[in-house]
């Protein structure tokens, strides 16, 4: 056993201790402790705050309670920048442990769906990461050491992981300051429980906003048929199999996956990660949630064709029973 092969089992052994322990007497982590923690440190108290929060992200403790304890300890401005910085530091240790720890690993071992999200993840690269920061799909420390199992730049880690979990920081953060400020009578009051409200519910909406933005655009039937033209692009029909040789019948060359069934059969559309697929269904609303399943899965130029079935039989297009 090298030198190499032995710092890294000292090193997972570490992380697996640290992390039991964290489990163990997560009951002791909580607000009051964290501010008896922060105000004993006196003038390091942001410091000691911020690398709290950062070994919490790595042992895998709630965040949301530290994030919420930064608002209320200093306030809504400084809290947010404390919170930003530590949970981005946290994120980027367990990046860096993971890379070092597994990467190679993985790479070598990986394969069917592992290795597919694998390559649509590093296909999209800082995109991803921007993504699943806005749109929390994924426990956010588990997704940190998953992300250093890619070949993610660093530095595009680093840095989508702090832009864009800024929403959140922001709302999150100001809710702590409003509940200290509930609970200690300020002034202002019903407005900044207003604002924190507010700020929720841009969070909450942000889910549906960038789901409909990585849809990709939209194509119409003329488009469609062009497409089908070229023989590049994979026509998806995502209804259920009775209804794809039912009363509307299919177009010729599309393929069959029911919606609900698309998540397991994923690895049947490997060879189209990186090429185009147009979703039909009989409108377009189980298009649309197909879509954001398979850009889920890194898959990069996805498109719903508006109308569906009904708008292609309208046209006077030629269909398969």
């Amino acid at each position: 056993m090298n030198n190499n092969q032995l710092i890294r089992i000292l090193l997972i052994l570490g992380l697996v201790t640290g992390i039991s322990l964290a489990v163990l007497f997560r009951d002791r982590f909580d607000v009051v402790a964290l501010e008896t923690w922060v105000n004993e440190a006196g003038v390091l108290a942001p410091i000691v705050f911020m690398l709290i929060y950062a070994l919490a992200t790595v042992l895998f403790l709630p965040g949301s309670v530290i994030t919420l304890a930064g608002g209320a300890l200093f306030g809504p401005v400084l809290g947010t920048f404390y919170n930003l910085t530590g949970a981005t530091l946290g994120a980027i240790l367990a990046f860096l442990i993971s890379r070092y720890l597994a990467s190679d690993w993985v790479a070598d071992k990986a394969g069917g769906r592992v290795k597919q999200l694998i390559n649509g993840v590093e296909g999209e690269g800082w995109r991803f990461v921007a993504f699943v920061r806005l749109v929390p799909l994924f426990p956010f420390n588990l997704l940190n050491y998953a992300l250093g199992l890619t070949r993610i730049r660093l530095l595009h880690y680093i840095v989508a992981t702090y832009v864009f979990m800024l929403p959140g920081a922001v709302a999150y953060t100001y809710l702590g300051y409003a509940g200290r400020e509930a609970i200690g009578g300020g002034e202002g009051l019903i407005q900044k429980i207003l604002i924190a409200l507010a700020l929720l519910a841009v969070v909450a909406f942000l889910p549906r906003f960038i789901g409909s933005i990585r849809r990709g655009p939209t194509i119409d039937i003329p488009e469609l048929k062009k497409h089908i033209d070229s023989k590049g692009t994979l026509v998806l029909d995502v209804r259920t199999a009775e209804d794809f040789v039912g009363e509307q019948g299919h177009i010729d060359v599309a393929v069959n996956i029911a919606v609900e069934e698309l998540q397991d059969r994923m690895d049947e559309l490997a060879d189209y990660i990186e090429r185009p697929i147009a979703i039909v269904c009989r409108t377009d609303k189980r298009s649309a949630k197909a879509a954001l399943l398979l850009n889920e899965a890194g898959f990069h130029d996805v498109h719903v064709v508006r109308g569906g079935m009904t708008k292609w039989i309208e046209t006077g297009l030629p269909v398969e029973h």
